[in-house]
């Protein structure tokens, strides 16, 4: 398998966590987004959509979103389980993992992109050019706000997202988190529970990935 990595970005950082936690040793290819490498005719070659990750396959099938890549890896090295074993756990971590990315990562990022200076013609991930709207900036981050809020209560109850077990959707959590950081919307020393569980997370060695 080859792996195309951007050390640096948060969308890549679920999949490289996910790689560890299953312990596997796989060929990974750096791509510089802060020089476009992603745009580039050789990395079009292997994602058209010029995101990262992508996970090249033996027989070379190409993944290209961090689900897919998770389903793939869970069901190919099944040991540890991070989409959950039973029905239901499946179901919590599928429905947590899914709240992360739309109401955490993608508003996170819709503050990111749309007043970072250096994304000034890409607010929009992709090869197409779209301009940043500052309004979508303030919503962002009072989505994320809100967001932050809703992993505290939920983890003031439960130990990790999807129950007693750590998962997907605490991958995709914990980069919300730090990738929160970007947009200087640190974690509220009052949201308890949303703090015992970074610094429970943070003890695992793929945290620091």
């Amino acid at each position: 398998m080859k792996f195309y990595d951007c050390s640096t970005a948060p969308s890549p950082r679920r999949a490289r966590i996910f790689i560890a936690e299953k312990k596997l040793s796989v060929e990974t290819i750096e791509v510089d987004l802060a020089r476009n490498e992603q745009l580039s005719p050789a990395f079009r070659a292997v994602n058209p959509r010029c995101t990262v990750p992508v996970l090249v396959l033996d027989d070379g099938t190409t993944l290209t979103e961090n689900q897919g890549i998770a389903a793939y890896l869970d069901a190919a090295f099944p040991e540890p389980p991070l989409l959950g074993r039973s029905p239901a756990e499946r179901g919590l971590v599928a429905n947590w993992n899914a709240r992360c990315e739309l109401e955490g990562l993608w508003a996170v990022a819709e503050c990111f992109r749309n007043r970072s200076k250096g994304l000034a013609n890409r607010a929009i991930t992709g090869p197409r050019d779209f301009a940043q709207i500052p309004e979508l900036a303030e919503r962002g981050r009072a989505r994320a706000e809100e967001f932050l809020l809703t992993l505290d209560e939920r983890l003031r109850d439960s130990p990790y997202l999807a129950g007693e077990f750590f998962s997907m959707a605490d991958i995709t959590a914990l980069c919300v988190v730090d990738f929160a950081s970007w947009i200087k919307l640190i974690v509220p020393d009052s949201y308890t529970g949303l703090l015992r569980w970074r610094a429970r997370v943070g003890e695992r060695p793929s945290s620091r990935l």
